[in-house]
């Protein structure tokens, strides 16, 4: 019996697959459970439907995110920490700081996982690499003390 699970089901699958079980498994196990449904023709359809439009959407965020790599290609971003005299951070500058610092002076999201870079350790320019789906940008991110 062809069934849609409803919530993930350990060694059967995940929510959303389609999947054939045995008729007794379906009828006394996963309907009484609310665990899965019969996967009809109309509810088939949907789903199918349902995957095309978040296939869509995300494939229009990727595209959004590109034009926010592009636009930022090249930017110098100023990030204060605190520092020692010698030019050390007390504290590295990572993906975060970096994020919020984009978020602040350009008014533009760009998500912790899209910034490539190791922490950085001490005061002055670092280069900065930043991805997206299909493209690849480089800025430069200015470490200055507060």
């Amino acid at each position: 019996m062809k069934v849609i699970l409803l919530t993930d089901v350990k060694k059967i699958g995940r929510k959303g697959e389609v999947k054939n079980v045995a008729d007794g498994f379906a009828t006394n196990m996963l309907f009484p459970k609310k665990l899965a449904e019969p996967a009809t023709e109309a509810k088939l359809k949907a789903i199918e439907e349902e995957k095309v439009a978040k296939e869509s959407q995300r494939q229009a965020e990727e595209a959004a995110f590109d034009k926010v790599v592009d636009s930022l290609r090249g930017s110098r971003i100023e990030v204060k920490a605190r520092a020692t005299e010698k030019g050390g951070l007390f504290k590295a500058v990572a993906e975060k700081e970096i994020s919020l610092a984009i978020r602040t002076q350009k008014s533009l999201e760009v998500p912790e996982k899209a910034i490539e870079v190791e922490p950085l350790h001490i005061i002055g320019e670092h280069a900065v690499g930043l991805k997206s789906a299909h493209k690849k940008a480089d800025i430069t991110v200015v470490i200055s003390a507060l």
